[in-house]
């Protein structure tokens, strides 16, 4: 007869394993995110901008991307790069404006 502590652990046991086997395979599927190539859609979703603005950008070469082929894409690293571009810091010589 199992006692009640060797059946926990037993089914706590067979959790653990059904659960690996699931990351498993989610991180299968997913791959690895630095090596994706974003399409301009991707990007633009992650970036919270229109498609057409990532299209625009990439034409007129303001934003990093590579090609695959004639298709332009991005990497993890160039949209990390278009949010760490876009940051303004404040001026700490500017004038305080009076709160109304």
């Amino acid at each position: 007869m199992i006692s009640t502590q060797e059946g926990m652990t037993a089914t706590l046991l067979a959790l653990v394993e059904r659960l690996t086997v699931a990351i498993d395979g989610l991180a299968a599927h997913q791959g690895d995110p630095e090596l994706k190539a974003y399409t301009p859609a991707e990007a633009a979703g992650l970036l919270g901008k229109t498609e057409n603005w990532v299209t625009e950008a990439i034409q007129a070469e303001q934003i990093p991307h590579t090609r695959i082929g004639k298709s332009p894409r991005m990497t993890a690293a160039h949209i990390r790069w278009v949010l760490q571009e876009g940051e303004r810091l404040p001026n700490k010589y500017s004038k305080l404006r009076a709160a109304a």
